[in-house]
């Protein structure tokens, strides 16, 4: 069972028109040419993260990109600032995530993606920081993890792989940020060493999940990066199991497919973590551009999903 859940299902295509509700409404402008004729106020499409209900006071998700006000080619639920997007819509949108899911807006907090595998503790004096300003961010890392209730930690992506960690005995939370360079510098491992380090946690003891990305039929990597990929493969070899699939996929002479999800799945359980305790999304985002932004299938210029997580006060 697909593990976030928007209104739409993996299996239903392209077949979600009308999914995306509007509800409210506002008179400013017009519409259909009718001055003061009330406007739809759309409403955000979010997948959360649905085994993880069961935790009380948790919040992960991740946004679609449907449902918000920017306009093409961001169309419509754009969470990144850094994309060339009106800032105003972007931040719109983050407060129509914020309100949709029952957090207040200052508990938003961002720092500066890299592609690097820095790991970022964040602290209540940090919070909301990164929200309204790129400039503001807490700080330049890949990761983010707190023990501290009351902070909203959100990431951006479109095709990267959203990285959720949980550990209940300690009440702490990790978020990740990893493209191929992040997985190559293991910044899922990372993670899991700087919560152990931070809040005592154990891996085994950990909950993990693996976000909607780009999967190995749309992600398709050259020499260079297969050079970087190929040497890792082989040392999560052992940890493939007997449902793993492959880390890469031959295409071209010289490229292959890389597959991501998988990559991030082993990396957990080489850092400790087990696997019935790993969700996986089956979402590609390469393949579902009618509800994902993709950076990879829209030539890099398009909009970004936001991951959350975080633990109500």
């Amino acid at each position: 069972m697909e593990p976030f859940a928007p209104v739409v299902r993996p299996e239903d295509g392209g077949r979600h028109e009308g999914r995306e509700r509007n509800e409210g409404t506002a008179t400013a402008g017009t519409e259909n040419g009718e001055k003061g004729r009330p406007m739809p106020v759309p409403v955000p499409l979010l997948a959360d993260l649905r085994p993880w209900r069961r935790f009380a006071g948790l919040e992960a998700g991740f946004s679609t990109r449907l449902g918000g006000s920017s306009g093409a080619p961001w169309h419509s639920l754009n969470t990144g600032l850094h994309v060339g997007d009106d800032p105003d819509a972007v931040i719109r949108n983050r407060r129509s995530i914020a309100g949709r899911i029952g957090w207040p807006f200052e508990a938003w907090t961002s720092v500066s993606q890299v592609h690097g595998n820095r790991v970022y503790r964040v602290t209540a004096a940090v919070r909301g920081r990164g929200r309204e300003r790129q400039e503001d961010a807490a700080a330049e890392a890949d990761a983010l993890i707190t023990d501290v209730p009351g902070l909203l930690l959100v990431m951006y992506y479109a095709d990267c792989v959203p990285v959720y960690f949980y550990d209940p005995e300690h009440e702490a939370v990790g978020l990740a940020h990893a493209g191929w360079k992040g997985i190559a510098l293991d910044v899922v491992g990372e993670t899991v060493r700087a919560m152990e380090a931070a809040f005592g946690s154990r891996p085994d003891r950990l909950y993990a999940a693996i976000g909607p990305s780009i999967g190995p039929c749309c992600y398709e990597v050259d020499e260079p990066v297969l050079q970087r990929l190929l040497p890792l493969a082989e040392s999560l070899r052992k940890f493939g199991g007997s449902g793993g699939e492959a880390l890469t996929v031959p295409a071209r002479p010289g490229r292959a497919g890389a597959n991501l999800k998988e990559f991030a799945r082993r990396l957990m359980m080489k850092a400790g973590i087990l696997p019935s305790r790993i969700e996986i999304s089956r979402w590609c985002t390469g393949c579902r551009t009618d509800l994902f932004f993709s950076h990879r299938r829209e030539g890099g210029r398009t909009g970004r999903m936001a991951a959350w997580l975080g633990r109500r006060s």
